[in-house]
Order: C-alpha cells, then sequence, then structure tokens
C-alpha cells in the first residue's frame, strides 16, 4: 500500500507541474513557444524508488522561466541546460571524500524535459556521496 500512495503522490505532482501551466487563459493562447520542461524530483532513503517513501520532493520548471519548488531552480535549470537533460551526466566533484559507510540515498526525477519525457532514478551509498556531485539539481 505505501507503494500505492508514493506513485500517487508522484504523479499528482507530476500532472500539477505539468498540467499547471494550462490552467485559465493559457489554454486558450499559448504564452510562449519554448518546449515544456516540468520535473518533480523526490529524495528519500532506501536501496530503490520502488521500496522508498519520498522524504522531499520538489518541481522545477524551467521554460521560460526557472520556477517551482525547488530552492535554487534558476541555477539547477541552467546546469540542466549545460547538460542537455542528461542527469547520468551529473559526476561527483574529485575533492570531496566520502565514508563507506551504506545508507543508500535514492533520488528519482519524472516529467517533462524540453518536450520530452523524462524518467530517472539513482541510489547512492549515502548522502554524502549525493551531496558530492556539487550540482544544484539535487540539492534540496
Amino acid at each position: 500500500m505505501r507503494n500505492t500512495a508514493r506513485w500517487a503522490a508522484a504523479l499528482g505532482l507530476t500532472a500539477a507541474a505539468v498540467c499547471g501551466p494550462l490552467t485559465g487563459s493559457a489554454v486558450a493562447a499559448p504564452a510562449s513557444l519554448y518546449a515544456p520542461s516540468a520535473l518533480v524530483l523526490t529524495t528519500g532513503h532506501g536501496d530503490s524508488a520502488t521500496t522508498v517513501t519520498p522524504e522531499r520532493a520538489v518541481t522545477l520548471s524551467c521554460a521560460p522561466t526557472a520556477t517551482g519548488t525547488h530552492p535554487a531552480a534558476a541555477e539547477a535549470c541552467a546546469e540542466l541546460r549545460g547538460i542537455g537533460g542528461d542527469f547520468a551526466t551529473l559526476k561527483a566533484r574529485a575533492d570531496v571524500h566520502c565514508t563507506r559507510l551504506y545508507d543508500p540515498v535514492v533520488v528519482t526525477v519524472q516529467g517533462v524535459w524540453q518536450g520530452q519525457r523524462v524518467a530517472y532514478e539513482r541510489t547512492f551509498g549515502n548522502a554524502c556521496a549525493k551531496d558530492a556531485l556539487g550540482s544544484s539539481v539535487f540539492a534540496f
């Protein structure tokens, strides 16, 4: 039952992030010619997204401007534009050294990036390994 609630919450946030800008007058006339970029990012402790309960979730919309509940929306959008929305290319900084304590942290991304559907999941050995990315994308 816990997985059902987690997926329902993630889908609800995704729907709100993607469809929210379509309410009101934007339905009749598009506000811009930008491809949609609306994401829901989650993080939680566990081995995989199917077994973890999200502890934190934020929304991030990058077109035409950076908005959402992400605490560093502008920086995260700039980083994602720089890597073409490919989350797998986010690498750890070489100057950060983490312990090998295994306390897995899972991050997920669901939504749309520049008009293309995105589904990403990554498990880090611990919170330090996640934070070692030196990226504002998962800093929430």
